[in-house]
């Protein structure tokens, strides 16, 4: 599931609800809004801290400066990238408009999630169950649904 909060104020009393067991965060920019970019830190806190994942240091978070079809850009692609690799995070850059770069970064986000799922299965034990039944079914049929 993908929640989109669009940073709206009434979602945030929510947000313990909506992050909690997600294995994965998109936080996005406009990067013609420097304003945009310099809220990023304090989302990123906020997840963390509503979240709670079992392991913050390991977390992954993709960074998406969104709207470069647009020709007023406040926030270099040097700028976003330096901040991303100072919390270790994946930048993607992007136009939700013209659909430019938005399937790379679901994909990655998706790579990110299961990999993330994978490595810390034991503390999500809550969220999936592995379960192996003995089959009833004669061993010689193809298919034991």
């Amino acid at each position: 599931m993908i929640w989109d909060t669009a940073g709206t104020e009434r979602f945030h009393s929510l947000g313990t609800a909506l992050y909690r067991g997600a294995h994965c965060c998109l936080l996005v920019f406009d990067v013609t809004s420097s304003v945009s970019f310099d809220a990023l830190d304090v989302w990123k806190k906020e997840f963390l801290v509503q979240a709670c994942p079992s392991d913050p240091t390991a977390f992954p978070f993709i960074v998406l400066g969104n709207k470069i079809d647009l020709d007023h850009r406040e926030v270099s692609p040097n700028k976003a990238q330096q901040w991303c690799s100072e919390i270790g995070a994946e930048y993607f850059e992007c136009s939700a408009k013209e659909d430019i770069g938005v399937d790379t970064t679901f994909h990655s986000a998706a790579r990110a999630a299961l990999q993330y799922l994978k490595n810390h299965h034991v503390e999500n034990g809550e969220d999936i169950q592995i379960i192996q039944k003995q089959q009833d079914k004669k061993p010689n049929k193809k298919c034991f649904c």
